[in-house]
C-alpha cells in the first residue's frame, strides 16, 4: 500500500504551536431547533435575557413566540421556505456557514462577512425521538421518518467548531447553560467537554439507526426465504441462513452516568453508563437511599431484577422476590396471594447463610411487612418498582442499605459480551424458544403430574434460567429449597442443590448488632440452637429443573436418592434413553422441553 501524499492531509492554517482559542465567547447569536421541548422556554429566556438572538425552526419557534419572545426564523435567515414537511429546514450555508467559521483564523471571519453571514456562537439541538418510534412499534416508514437529518448536522458542525461554538443536545444541562451565558459565555474546556458529549450523542444516534436498519435488512432476507415477502430487488436469502443470526451491524453507544469507587477489584477503573434514550432497568435506577452503588452492586442487583421479572411485572403476573448474591440466585419465591412479604421471607428461607450481604430484588411494590423482614438482614441492595412511604422509612435506619426504584426492564435486543478482538453477541433469553408453557413439554417417565406438582415443575422451569450453569434447582410451592449453580459437571450440581436444600433450610444470619428477632422470623437467631437443630430434607418430595440435559443418568440418580419427586430437563443427550430408564425405574415424573437455557 502507498502512502498518501502530503497534498492529501488538509493541514490548518494556523500557528505551528497551535493557537489560542478564545477564553470566552460570548452568546451572543444562537439557534435552536429542538423536539423535546422541556426547559424550553426557560432557556429562551436567559438567552433573551442576555441579550442573544434567538434563531429557530418550526415549532421550536412557534413554542418561543408564543412565550412573548423574539425569535427569527430560519427562514428569515436562509431566505429558503422550510419545505418537504420539515426535512429541508436548516441544511443551508447561511447556517452551516455561521457554525463552522473559525473564529481563530482571519481568512474564515472575512468570508462570511463578504458573505453577509453572521456567526453563530451557540447551538441547541436534540434529535427526531428514533429510539422511541421504534420501541412503540411504528410500521417501517414512520421509523424512518423519525431520521433526523439536519439535527446531527448542526451538532457535529458545532461540535467539530467548539474552539468558537457551544452545543447542547440534552435538557438536563439547560441549568448550566444559563449560569455560563449569565458569566459572559463558555469556557474553552466547557466549549470542549460539551463537544465531547455532542459526538457521543450523534455517535449513538447513528449506531441506533444502523443497527435497526440492519434489522430490517435481515428480516426481509428471512421473509424472503420463506415465501412471505416480496423483495423489490428480486434477491433471496438462502434458507439455511436467513433470519439464523444478528444483524452484520450491530452499534451500541454509551453515555456515562457516574464514576465509580472501582470496579470488580479495587484495583480496577470503572464507571456506570447507559444507552441514550434507553427506559427502564438498573442503569435509570432511581435511588431512594444509601450509600453510593458499586460495581458488583449493579450486577447483582441486575441479575436480581431479572429473576424477579421472569416471573412477570407483579400487578400482570406473580409476585415475586429474588435473592442474589455474586450473580447467582440464594433463594427466590412466587405468592400465589399476591402478598411480596410472603414471597420475600419464602425466597429468604431457601439459603439464609448466603442471603448475608446478598441483593433483594421484587417485581411489585417493597411493602411495610416486608421492610420489617428486611431490616434485621445484611443486605446490599434492595430494588423493586416501588415503595410503601413507612417502607422507606424503616429501611432508612440502615445507613449503608441501597434502596432502588427500578422500572421494569426491557426485555428486547441483544447481549453483548466481549473477546479478545471482538465480542460474541446473542438474543437475549427471552423465552423465545416457547417452552415456559408445561403444555408444550413431553412426558417421558412417570405418571403425570398433578395440578400442584406442575405448577411447582414450571416454576423451577422458569428460575433455573437465572442460575449460572451448570445448574440444577429445587422448589416446592412455588419457591425455591435448593440452588446448585456453576459447577463443571452436572453431578456435581445436582448434589451441591440437594445439600443446599437439606442442611441451610434451618439456619438464619441477620445482623450481629441487632437482637435476635421472635421465632419464625427472617433475620437474627440463636446460633447455637440453630447449628445444633437437625435440619429438613427439604429435597424429599420437591421438584427439580436441569437447565441442560443429563449427559447421564448418574447426576439423575443424585436427585433420586433424595426423594425428589419430579424432573424437568431439555433433554437431547445420547444417552436420554439411560436417564429416561433411571426416571421410569424410580418411578419418577420427568418431562422434557426441547430447549436449554444456559446462563454463563
Amino acid at each position: 500500500m502507498s502512502a498518501q501524499p502530503e497534498s492529501a492531509v488538509p493541514t490548518q492554517n494556523v500557528p505551528a504551536g497551535g493557537p489560542a482559542a478564545p477564553e470566552r465567547v460570548p452568546v451572543r447569536r444562537a439557534l435552536i431547533s429542538v423536539y423535546d421541548k422541556t426547559g424550553l422556554v426557560e432557556l429562551a429566556t436567559a438567552l433573551t435575557g442576555a441579550g442573544a438572538e434567538i434563531i429557530s425552526t418550526g415549532s421550536t419557534a412557534a413554542a418561543i413566540a408564543g412565550a412573548g419572545l423574539p425569535v427569527t426564523p430560519v427562514e428569515d435567515v436562509t431566505g429558503f421556505p422550510e419545505c418537504l414537511e420539515g426535512r429541508v429546514k436548516t441544511l443551508h450555508p447561511a447556517i452551516h456557514a455561521g457554525i463552522l467559521a473559525d473564529r481563530r483564523k482571519a481568512e474564515h471571519m472575512s468570508r462570511i462577512a463578504e458573505l453577509g453571514v453572521a456567526p453563530i456562537d451557540f447551538v441547541v439541538v436534540n434529535l427526531y425521538p428514533f429510539r422511541a418510534t421504534v420501541r412503540s412499534g411504528a410500521p417501517f416508514d414512520a421509523c424512518v421518518e423519525q431520521i433526523d437529518i439536519g439535527g446531527p448536522a448542526m451538532v457535529r458542525a458545532a461540535a467539530k467548531n467548539h474552539p468558537g461554538v457551544a452545543v447542547v443536545t440534552d435538557p438536563a444541562v439547560y441549568g448550566e447553560v444559563v449560569a455560563a451565558v449569565r458569566s459572559g459565555g463558555f469556557t474553552p474546556a466547557q466549549r470542549r467537554a460539551l463537544a465531547a458529549r455532542a459526538f457521543a450523542h450523534t455517535a449513538a444516534y447513528d449506531a441506533a439507526v444502523a443497527t435497526w436498519m440492519a434489522e430490517q435488512i435481515e428480516n426481509d432476507q428471512a421473509d424472503a426465504a420463506d415465501g412471505t415477502a416480496d423483495v423489490a430487488s428480486g434477491a433471496s436469502a438462502a434458507p439455511e441462513t436467513a433470519g439464523s443470526a444478528p444483524p452484520v451491524y450491530i452499534g451500541v453507544g454509551y453515555e456515562r452516568l457516574a464514576a465509580l469507587r472501582y470496579g470488580e477489584n479495587p484495583h480496577q477503573r470503572a464507571a456506570v453508563y447507559r444507552v441514550p434514550g434507553g427506559a427502564g432497568g438498573v442503569a435509570g435506577a432511581r435511588q431512594l437511599h444509601g450509600r453510593a452503588m458499586s460495581y458488583n452492586n449493579y450486577t447483582d442487583t441486575d441479575a436480581a431484577v431479572r429473576a424477579a421479572y421472569d416471573h412477570g411485572c407483579g400487578t400482570g403476573g406473580a409476585v415475586a422476590v429474588a435473592v442474589v448474591k455474586h450473580a447467582n440466585p440464594c433463594g427466590i419465591a412466587v405468592s400465589s396471594t399476591g402478598d411480596v412479604a410472603e414471597a420475600h421471607r419464602r425466597a429468604h428461607a431457601c439459603d439464609p447463610v448466603s442471603a448475608y450481604g446478598g441483593v433483594i430484588a421484587a417485581n411489585a411494590a417493597v411493602t411495610a411487612d416486608m421492610a420489617r423482614q428486611i431490616k434485621p438482614i445484611f443486605t446490599e441492595v434492595v430494588a423493586a418498582p416501588a415503595f410503601e412511604e413507612e417502607a422507606v422509612k424503616i429501611l432508612s435506619a440502615k445507613k449503608n442499605l441501597r434502596l432502588l426504584v427500578v422500572e421494569p426492564p426491557e426485555r428486547e435486543g441483544y447481549e453483548i459480551r466481549q473477546i479478545s478482538g471482538g465480542a460474541v453477541i446473542q438474543e437475549r433469553d427471552t423465552y423465545q424458544a416457547d417452552d415456559a408453557d408445561p403444555a408444550a413439554w413431553r412426558l417421558v417417565a412417570g405418571p403425570p403430574a398433578d395440578e400442584a406438582t406442575l405448577a411447582d415443575l414450571r416454576f423451577a422451569w422458569r428460575t433455573v434460567r437465572s442460575v449460572r450453569s451448570n445448574a440444577v434447582l429445587l422448589a416446592r410451592d412455588g419457591a425455591t429449597v435448593g440452588v446448585g449453580m456453576g459447577q463443571v459437571n452436572r453431578v456435581d450440581s445436582c448434589r451441591l442443590a440437594v445439600e443446599r436444600a437439606n442442611t441451610l433450610g434451618a439456619r438464619s444470619t441477620g445482623d450481629a448488632a441487632q437482637p435476635a428477632p421472635a421465632a419464625g422470623a427472617v433475620g437474627g437467631g440463636d446460633a447455637t440452637a440453630l447449628l445444633q437443630a437437625a435440619p429438613p430434607e427439604r429435597a424429599r418430595g420437591a421438584v427439580a429443573a436441569s437447565d441442560a440435559f443429563f449427559p447421564f443418568a448418574d447426576g439423575l440418580q443424585v436427585l433420586i436418592d433424595a426423594g425428589v419427586a419430579a424432573v424437568v430437563q431439555p433433554g437431547g443427550s445420547i444417552r436420554d434413553d439411560e436417564v429416561i430408564a433411571a426416571a421410569q425405574a424410580a418411578g419418577v415424573t420427568m418431562y422434557l422441553t426441547g430447549f436449554r437455557h444456559f446462563a454463563h
